[in-house]
């Protein structure tokens, strides 16, 4: 029975040492906002968040989300390895009034903080007529 303790101890050790010994996966972004600022109604406007995977493991985004058909996003689709560089580049083609926009951009990925959310915002104006 004592065997049998100590056995199963010295695999629980391990474990543990080896879990704690890799940092989990997680990602830096330079910024996790971003202002347009003015820009017309019906004219695309384009921004990439950059970011690093600060764990040892691949980080690998499985979905972006974004809250309306108006923001389409791009992002880097392949596992990123500890230390490397992704980007999620988001466009905006604000429609309809001239309004301030406030949009979430939610990725789903295997880091540490499953969720994570990036934020656009700015104001949309009527276009300059010819």
């Amino acid at each position: 029975m004592k065997k049998l303790i100590l056995v199963v101890a010295l695999i629980l050790g391990i474990g543990i040492t080896a879990n704690a010994q890799s940092k989990p996966t997680d990602f830096k972004f330079e910024t996790e906002t971003y202002d347009f600022g003015k820009i017309p109604l019906n004219k695309p406007s384009t921004y990439t968040f950059n970011f690093t995977n600060i764990g040892d493991a691949p980080l690998i985004i499985s979905n972006v989300e974004t809250t309306c058909g108006c923001t389409v996003s791009e992002y880097t689709k392949t596992p990123v390895k500890g230390g490397e560089k992704g980007f999620v580049k988001v466009t905006i083609t604000p429609v309809g009034a001239a309004l301030p926009f406030n949009k979430r951009i939610t990725l789903t990925s295997n880091a540490r903080r499953a969720s994570m959310v990036l934020i656009i915002k700015g104001q949309s104006v009527e276009s300059a007529s010819k």
